[in-house]
């Protein structure tokens, strides 16, 4: 008890006695449970043990934290968190007869129904579930489950037999003396609801037989006509007296009533309010290495045009790709390219058949209400920043690119709830890692970590975001991914850079004129955070940049493209392949005001401002939306003259561009 100071005794159980107390190394109030040991029978002992062993099994930010266990003075003491707010029958009993708005309700009831899931997905049973075991904070907004000491472990589909939990809720077949199973744990979640509407419990009796004959009977009074019906029938499905009827968790999550209570409690709790209107770029930005059929875009009043070879089928020159569905509003909807050969039949080696790319309209389930404002894509994932400045991501889980802790594949959109305290205003993806800017200027790295790629100063992967030391005289504004390095723009239009600089393609190499770097001035990685040191990229402003395979490119504010990196298929700009490590003015450029560029594997894309497209480098395929197979001077893309285009954004993956436009 070295560690904690006693303050007061705030109950006392069945099983010993609970203590307020203060955990002197961080001043935190936490409760210990003191259970005596010697006292206690072997079913005691058991229940005390598994206490325990389910509190580490769980984590969950519903679900009472558990922090230590240690013995003292002949009694176990189980260490865990602190509620201030009581518990939820005190809340309710303290209501009277003002029943609670719908909203207040499901507010409570979708907090206990993620941490249900929670405990239901580790195999466990609660068997107690009541509103004297559900905490409130010192809001009273955040509700957590506690009190685990009947719960049951299950092994394989084993399923509990014995009869424990507060009458009140205990479930019909439980009356009869059948096992105990997740439905049973469903019926007293039926119970709560109906109490947090009701404001009284759902089946109470003057003795034990009276209240078994109610349950069994499964009568209880209606909750108010103030309520919904969805509300209403929800309380009765899941107090059906049929186990089998009763609906799952999942189920309960997806039910209509269900999922807007579940977006505002992931995008409410934590977040921190706009400052400053954010205008985001409606095209996705494609991580260096994104795989072709990984293209993802985001829809708002605008067309897209392909250029260049797209699952076997080559396009030379720009084609126009209807995205049909309107502009996104209040549901977020994503297009994909699917295999070629799905639509049409299959993709025959050296087939010449010009195949138009299908994009199949695909709405991210379970997301109702989600604004997307931006997409990024990396090899097999994607990543997607709602309006409110939350990161949600999906795909591979390879290297721990999704962030969510794990290395786990997942099929629809999950929230990165490591960035839920923060209001995230970009976010991109390389081949195999995630960078994130918040609107405090923070920025969050994870993923792969070779090359020192993270900026985190090591070669560690991370499979949850890592915070990132930015030099204190810089604040990020945008984050740039490549294959194997990183780039942050700053306030003051600087670039700082990490990851692999072969060829100097971050411009680390200390370089004051046009002269190559000598060996001890060159940098081949930096495993954190550096400015650019090459001339002129230290010495101009810069408004855009981007990261190819083997090269860079940056705009400067004057609207001057410079390149830098690999020369090895003139994707700098220059018909000379000489590598050089000092970055090269593209002059070809001159008559154009560059704002935007980006780099593919081994070419380069550049708009104007007037909307004009200039490309150079590796053409094969017509990836430069030219039928020339290769050139190292900067030439114009002609668009097609029966629809007059704007250009407003380019992304490049591999060998395939894609642009942003619309009409004039």
């Amino acid at each position: 008890m070295e560690k904690y100071e006693r303050i007061r005794v705030v109950g006392r159980g069945a099983f010993g006695i609970v203590h307020l107390c203060l955990r002197k190394a961080d001043q935190k109030l936490v409760i210990l449970k003191q259970i005596p040991v010697e006292q206690m029978s072997k079913d005691e002992r058991l229940a005390a043990q598994n206490e325990c062993q389910v509190l580490k099994l769980l984590s969950h930010p519903n679900i009472i934290e558990y922090y230590e266990n240690f013995l003292e003075d002949k009694a176990l003491m189980i260490a865990m968190e602190y509620a201030p707010g009581g518990t939820l029958a005190e809340f309710i009993h303290k209501r009277c007869n003002s029943l609670l708005d719908e909203d207040t309700i499901l507010h409570f009831f979708v907090q206990i129904l993620l941490a249900l899931h929670h405990v239901h997905t580790k195999q466990i049973l609660h068997r107690d579930l009541k509103t004297q075991n559900i905490l409130l904070d010192k809001h009273r907004m955040i509700v957590k489950i506690g009190d685990f000491g009947i719960s049951k472990i299950l092994s394989s589909k084993s399923k509990a037999y014995t009869v424990v939990g507060t009458p009140c809720y205990i479930s019909p077949e439980l009356c009869e003396g059948k096992p105990y199973n997740q439905k049973s744990d469903i019926w007293a979640l039926g119970c709560v609801l109906y109490e947090l509407a009701s404001l009284k419990r759902a089946f109470e009796a003057a003795n034990l037989p009276a209240l078994v004959l109610k349950i069994m009977s499964g009568t209880f009074a209606p909750i108010s006509d103030r309520y919904s019906p969805d509300l209403r029938q929800l309380i009765l499905s899941m107090l059906n007296l049929d186990p089998s009827k009763r609906p799952p968790l999942n189920e309960i999550m997806a039910q209509a009533i269900c999922i807007r209570p579940l977006l505002n409690l992931y995008t409410d709790v934590g977040s921190v309010k706009m400052r400053r209107q954010v205008v985001l770029p409606c095209l996705c930005a494609l991580g260096g290495a994104a795989a072709a059929h990984n293209v993802t875009a985001v829809q708002s009043r605008v067309q897209l045009m392909l250029l260049s070879l797209w699952e076997g089928a080559r396009l030379s020159s720009p084609t126009l790709i209807l995205l049909h569905g309107g502009a996104v509003a209040q549901m977020a909807s994503l297009y994909q390219a699917p295999p070629m050969g799905a639509a049409g039949g299959p993709s025959l080696p050296g087939a010449t058949e010009q195949l138009q790319p299908q994009f199949v309209s695909r709405f991210l389930e379970g997301q109702s209400g989600v604004t997307i404002k931006h997409v990024s894509c990396g090899d097999l994932f994607t990543a997607c920043l709602t309006d409110r400045g939350i990161i949600m991501t999906f795909g591979s889980g390879s290297n721990g690119c999704l962030g969510h802790g794990n290395f786990t594949d997942v099929s629809q959109p999950k929230i990165v709830e490591a960035l839920l305290g923060y209001e995230m205003v970009q976010v991109a993806c390389g081949a195999s890692h995630v960078l994130a800017v918040s609107n405090e200027r923070e920025v969050f790295a994870w993923g792969r970590g070779d090359n020192g790629r993270l900026g985190l100063g090591t070669l560690e992967c991370h499979n949850s975001p890592q915070q990132v030391a930015v030099p204190p005289e810089h604040e990020a504004q945008r984050v740039v991914c490549g294959i194997d390095s990183s780039m942050i723009l700053t306030v003051k239009n600087q670039i700082l850079a990490c990851g692999s600089n072969r060829c100097n393609k971050l411009g680390l190499d200390r370089i004051s004129s046009a002269e190559e770097p000598s060996p001890e001035d060159q940098v081949e990685e930096a495993t954190v955070f550096l400015c650019a040191q090459s001339a002129p990229l230290n010495q101009q402003p810069i408004v855009c940049a981007d990261i190819g395979t083997a090269h860079s490119a940056a705009v400067t504010a004057s609207g001057q493209c410079y390149t830098f990196g690999s020369n090895q298929h003139g994707q700098l700009g220059t018909n000379s392949c000489r590598n050089s490590r000092v970055p090269h003015l593209v002059v070809g450029l001159q008559a154009m005001k560059v704002t935007v560029v980006a780099c593919g594997d081994a070419f380069t894309v550049a708009i104007g401002a007037d909307g004009e497209v200039c490309t150079w480098g590796k053409g094969a395929r017509g990836r430069l939306g030219r039928k020339d197979e290769e050139t190292g001077t900067p030439r114009p893309v002609q668009l097609e003259e029966t629809h007059p285009y704007v250009v407003t954004s380019v992304a490049c993956c591999h060998g395939n561009t894609l642009l942003a436009v619309k009409r004039e």
